[in-house]
């Protein structure tokens, strides 16, 4: 078995750019399939030597993956290999035969995305008028089938104060709740990224859902950048303690094209090799993958996180937002610690 300092315990696999929304949030600006997607022998393969390097779980996105007609091929190979599954559809497709498939792959869960507590917000959102009905169609369904659903929220200027009637229209129906920030990546218009104090108000939404229910009714969580190292709010993140990027240390992601990043949100620069051109195996133990991640010095943190007492830990936030925002990494300004300093919170 192969044995590494760093293993990928998760794996985010952009399957397919096809996709049958016009979301304005897409980061990867999906819509027409990529003509040089991998084919499904070099899927299957892949899957093989994800397992080789101790993959736990995988997580099919797109697009929309369920586009793919071997989805399921693919799918069923993850899970005859040992490793969970998780697939993120938009779920416009989502019908009793696709679900019953999904159900008898016994994935690890489903995410599915609702932008808007109204059609308008949700349709404008996601560009497709009467999307929004049949997400929550396809919600009932998923919820009478018994699979795990996550319901992911994106948020922006657009749908930042409809958060308390998603919730409700959620409540009961889905396992979970996953917000996250919107970048200006791809097709998103910089203009209704949230402000600091919008952000900030993100967070203390999440704590409040999170102390009105419990983790039965809703586990409410904070997805990627929201909430390292407030010195007032507690408990908004999956992880409960961030300990920085994890791009090349525990997670792993592809393109469809095959190409391999250490974050999928990252920018094309961060592309380290193709699964085409080496073996994984290969492109993982190089000890140049991801060196932003795994040789950061308290030295390449840049702006307000360069003298953060923090900074050491935190490697300067999400890389992602930090690309986004700045055009550089270890410099995220959407930090609550460095929100409540200038708001002199603290």
């Amino acid at each position: 078995m192969f044995k590494s300092k760093y293993v990928p315990v998760s794996v985010a696999w952009e399957l397919t750019l096809a996709c049958n929304m016009k979301c304005m949030h897409c980061g990867s600006s999906a819509g027409k399939a990529d003509k040089n997607e991998l084919t499904t022998k070099e899927s299957l393969d892949l899957c093989d030597q994800l397992h080789d390097l101790n993959c736990e779980i995988i997580s099919l996105t797109g697009g929309e993956p369920l586009l793919r007609s071997d989805c399921y091929e693919i799918g069923k190979k993850i899970k005859d290999l040992g490793i969970d599954l998780s697939i993120i559809s938009n779920g416009l497709i989502l019908d009793e035969k696709k679900i019953a498939e999904l159900r008898k792959l016994e994935i690890y869960g489903l995410g599915m995305s609702i932008d808007g507590a109204k059609a308008k917000t949700h349709d404008s959102v996601r560009g497709i008028k009467g999307s929004f009905d049949k997400c929550m169609s396809s919600l009932k369904l998923l919820k009478k089938a018994n699979i795990p659903t996550t319901i992911i929220t994106t948020v922006h200027k657009g749908n930042l104060k409809e958060l308390p009637q998603i919730r409700e229209k959620i409540l009961h129906k889905a396992n979970a709740w996953q917000l996250q920030i919107a970048a200006p990546i791809g097709r998103f218009p910089e203009k209704l990224i949230l402000s600091k104090e919008e952000y900030y108000s993100l967070a203390l939404f999440i704590v409040a859902t999170r102390k009105k229910y419990s983790v039965k009714e809703l586990a409410v969580m904070g997805a990627h950048s929201i909430g390292y190292n407030s010195q007032i709010l507690r408990s908004t993140m999956i992880i409960p303690v961030w300990k920085g990027c994890q791009a090349g240390i525990a997670t792993m992601a592809f393109q469809s094209n095959g190409n391999v990043k250490g974050c999928l949100s990252l920018p094309d620069e961060y592309v380290e090799a193709n699964i085409r051109e080496k073996r994984l195996k290969d492109i993982w133990s190089d000890p140049n993958f991801a060196s932003y991640s795994r040789n950061f010095k308290k030295e390449d943190l840049k702006g307000s996180c360069k003298d953060c007492r923090y900074g050491k830990s935190c490697k300067g936030g999400c890389g992602t937002m930090s690309t986004a925002i700045t055009g550089e990494l270890n410099c995220d300004p959407y930090c609550l610690y460095l929100i409540e300093k200038e708001m002199k919170m603290t």
